[in-house]
């Protein structure tokens, strides 16, 4: 054996021994899971690197041209050489694309530990070959068949040496040497040609249709002569009674070579649509924001005497979203969005009683006392990072259970990181540009290609992967079947995969939430994102004089093809921020918007109708009082209220009088109080607790009896059975408030009062829950280790590392331990070794076992043992410890060296 051989890696296992801890760091990084929990040593870590479910998540998140990558080494043989890998990736012809992104995306899958070894025998980890290797019930994305030695297993002998005569290859003694002869044929480029020169015409078609893939065929049990032609040849092989597939190297070399149809080294490019004028986009964004706002707060206000009531499953019913719905005046999905955004904010939630309700939570009157620009900082902080999809509202889960705003079954993992990388992608683009959503939903797919349909063997697969095979015939009777399915297809009969629809909840959210305005990004998005500032483009300043709406040119657009598409990759990586960054980029988003929201106003303007115009934004005392002394008739840039008797009515219950009316109204006006205003408020008050409603059952007094008269001759007054119990008083055998409502249902306008007889005042209570906390996104997988965690990690898997490779001395009567075990002794023989050991300041290797039963290796120099403990430096710890040894399985003397 070389030299060369001696140092390549044997294992995965020993590649990750070689590397650096730095590199080490990375592949942690990358795989969050390996750390969760940290590893014993590296055999151990490289066996977690290999699990199904490890593997997996490393493969969703790999980009297409990445995952290309390893689809070819799938297909390549095993091992592979590099120059194999780069002949499938870029063909024949060496596309320089492919041959300059292939090194990148080599060293990408080294360092997830996807692949191991050295450049002439590259390895794919074997699980990933498994997953990605063609197969008839999971076919590969690339679209390629099994190879001509997998494809001719079950052949007979003899049928392989007809094959071999027929292609005027020399016969062999054995089936092995045959189909390797027929496999060195099929790769030899120009003895394959000459080969396919002689096919005809009708066959060389067949070949055609199955090229691409899918690889397999349906044929009948006499095929025609062109099909005959390619069967004699091994062109197709047999693989079931009635099917027939395209080998491996048959295809390759119709493809010239490739594995893809179309490698994809380089992103799309998201490009501006329309470039609009920053400050168009901030005030749009603005203004769409103090709406949010005035939307989150109108909702709360509705529920505040306790809102819809939880469904025994969680959640609120249909009907009360359609309600909440039209009391905000949107559609019942964005309603849906607004209740789940005050609901992972922390400001509404269930109040846990008997007859359980949702309403808001203490914190929500802590918000609405703060700034505008702080409390929009919070909602905007509470959508990025929350895994609750008001999206999937009104769907399915997988029970069929029908999924509900405020109900369980709505986190989606994945919509962080979504909504962070959309935000990420617009802030790329020049400020004021706004990208087309196809664009944007194109380049999350090459980022996540796996993350969506399923794929082979249970995986998610990449859109564009081989789909469910549709016979179409070649011939009557005697015709080839082939698929013409594509995983772009199905994609495009079926549902959207969730990161596209979650982008396009993001994009859409986004604008309601006041974070883009027009599409584009705004500059306290930008800030809450922590992206730098964006240099503003020409456009941009032309857009300012009138131009700015006009779809501009690319910026790339005078730029060769290749040049044009590697500016796609210069969208600038903003990292998801850690909660003390997201907080400080909240803060400076606060700042950023709060010059660009409207100053709230302190007046109104009175007109003759009744109805009072608010030109803006009111200060909350003012928008309180107007709230309750009238009715909001319509919204929009300016909002109109509507005064009416009951308006007034509710006013004087809540303990206003007349002249506090009045007086409100001369202060707050622009405008002189209108005469029919003045009078609706005083006829109102003349009649407001003229009748007293007091506790019998229920009782009504009033010093006028020509009023009690007449409600007693009112036909509307017999549900409520009434009788005189004075000239002055009327009994019912209705309760109380159900009295003062028939009252106002015919027209009167009678007070509650106490058992003392004194006027009730009857303010709206505030519902409140007891305090409650947002509710927790549901991680996506384990979170990245910080630079603490990764360096301790590090440290114990190198030392356990070290413990369980240290060299032992050879004893005649101990048996060879297999990997992993850990050293056997009886209590003497340990207890004796140890004493030794403490004499000569020698090494040992120990098996321990703690308190929970956790077994673990451990090299210690033992210093003292007394007491049934051991005492000694542990260099796996790095640290002096006591073992009691009780706990200690075995020992073993390490070599000197």
């Amino acid at each position: 054996m070389s030299t060369e051989d001696q140092s390549a890696p044997r294992s995965l296992a020993e590649a990750l021994r070689a590397r650096d801890d730095a590199s080490l760091a990375a592949l942690l990084r990358a795989r969050p899971d390996l750390i969760t929990p940290v590893p014993t040593d590296l055999t151990q870590l490289a066996t977690r690197a290999g699990t199904r479910a490890s593997v997996v998540r490393a493969l969703e998140r790999l980009d297409r041209f990445v995952l290309q990558t390893a689809e070819a080494l799938a297909v390549a043989g095993d091992p592979a050489t590099r120059e194999e890998l780069f002949g499938l990736m870029a063909g024949d012809a060496g596309d320089p694309a492919v041959l300059a992104a292939l090194p990148a995306a080599l060293a990408s899958l080294r360092e997830q530990a996807l692949v191991w070894g050295a450049d002439d025998r590259l390895r794919l980890v074997r699980t990933a070959r498994e997953l990605l290797t063609p197969s008839p019930q999971h076919p590969s994305p690339t679209g390629l068949g099994p190879s001509v030695r997998e494809a001719t297993a079950g052949m007979s002998p003899g049928r392989i040496q007809e094959i071999v005569a027929t292609v005027g290859l020399a016969s062999t003694h054995d089936s092995v040497s045959a189909v390797d002869a027929l496999t060195a044929l099929f790769t030899h480029r120009r003895k394959m040609s000459a080969l396919l020169a002689g096919a005809p015409a009708e066959s060389l078609e067949v070949l055609e249709r199955l090229v691409w893939g899918p690889p397999y065929g349906q044929v009948t049990a006499d095929p025609a002569a062109r099909l005959r032609w390619l069967l004699d040849r091994a062109l197709l092989l047999p693989t079931a009674p009635g099917t027939v597939v395209l080998p491996r190297e048959v295809a390759l070399h119709l493809r010239k070579g490739r594995a893809h149809r179309a490698a994809e080294p380089v992103p799309p490019a998201v490009e501006p649509r329309a470039v609009h004028a920053p400050q168009v986009v901030d005030a749009t964004a603005a203004g769409q924001a103090y709406t949010a706002l005035a939307t989150v707060e109108e909702l709360l206000k509705d529920w505040d005497e306790g809102g819809p009531a939880v469904l025994r499953a969680g959640g609120i019913s249909i009907r009360d979203l359609k309600r909440t719905a039209v009391a905000l005046d949107v559609a019942e999905p964005v309603a849906a969005f607004w209740v789940e955004l005050a609901y992972a904010a922390g400001l509404l939630a269930s109040d846990g009683e008997a007859d359980e309700r949702y309403a808001a939570t203490p914190e929500y009157d802590e918000w609405v006392e703060r700034p505008p620009a702080e409390r929009w900082a919070g909602l905007a902080v509470a959508w990025l990072a929350a895994t609750r999809t008001s999206g999937v509202v009104g769907g399915r889960d997988v029970k069929e259970r029908a999924l509900s705003a405020l109900g369980p079954g709505l986190d989606r993992s994945a919509a962080p990181e979504v909504r962070h990388r959309v935000l990420t992608l617009l802030a790329g683009l020049p400020e004021g540009g706004a990208p087309d959503a196809e664009a944007v939903l194109a380049r999350l797919r090459w980022e996540r290609p796996l993350r969506g349909a399923q794929g082979p063997h249970g995986t998610p697969g990449a859109p564009g992967s081989t789909g469910a095979r549709t016979g179409t015939g070649t011939g009557t009777g005697t015709g080839v079947g082939t698929g013409t399915g594509t995983g772009q297809a199905a994609a495009a009969q079926g549902d959207e995969d969730l990161r596209s629809r979650l982008a396009r909840w993001t994009l859409a959210e986004a604008e309601l939430l006041g974070v883009t305005g027009r599409g584009a990004l705004s500059a306290h998005g930008r800030a809450l994102l922590g992206a730098p500032p964006a240099t503003r483009p020409a456009q941009a300043a032309a857009g300012a004089a009138g131009t700015a709406d006009a779809a501009p040119a690319g910026p790339g657009d005078k730029l060769p093809a290749h040049h044009r598409a590697a500016t796609a990759t210069a969208t600038p990586v903003v990292a998801p921020l850690s909660p003390p960054e997201q907080a400080v980029a909240a803060a400076a988003a606060a700042r950023v918007l709060a010059p660009l929201l409207p100053e709230p106003l302190d007046h109104v303007l009175l007109q003759a109708d009744l109805t009072a115009v608010a030109p803006g934004p009111l200060r909350r005392p003012l928008a309180d009082v107007l709230s309750v002394l009238a009715d909001v008739e319509s919204k929009g840039g300016a909002t109109v209220y509507r005064f009416t008797p009951g308006s007034v009515r509710r006013a004087l219950d809540a303990g206003r009088s007349a002249s506090d009316l009045h007086a409100f109204l001369a202060e707050h006006s622009r405008t002189p109080v209108p005469q029919p205003l003045t009078y609706l408020i005083d006829d109102v008050a003349r009649r407001h607790g003229h009748l007293r409603v007091g506790a019998a059952s229920a009782y009504v007094r009033c010093d006028d009896e020509t009023i009690l008269n007449e409600i007693l001759a009112d036909k509307r007054a017999a549900g409520l059975r009434l009788r005189r119990l004075a000239p002055t008083v009327l009994a019912a055998q209705a309760d109380p408030a159900a009295l003062l409502d028939g009252l106002r249902a015919m027209g009167f306008a009678p007070a509650a009062e106490s058992a003392e007889g004194d006027v009730l005042i009857t303010r709206a209570l505030a519902h409140r829950t007891p305090p409650r906390t947002a509710p927790e996104p549901v991680p996506d997988g384990p979170p990245v280790p910080d630079g603490t965690l990764l360096s301790a990690a590090i440290r114990a898997v190198r030392a356990g590392d070290a413990a369980a490779t240290a060299p032992r001395k050879a004893t005649q009567d101990a048996a060879p331990l297999a990997p992993g075990a850990l050293p056997r002794t009886s209590a003497a023989e340990t207890l004796a070794t140890m004493q030794a050991a403490v004499l000569t300041g020698g090494a040992l290797w120990i098996g321990y076992v703690n308190a929970e039963g956790s077994a673990t290796q451990r090299v210690i120099a033992p210093v003292r043992v007394e007491g049934g403990f051991v005492t000694g430096y542990d260099h796996t710890a790095d640290e002096v410890r006591t073992y009691p040894l009780h706990r200690i399985t075995g020992v073993a003397e390490l070599a000197d060296d």
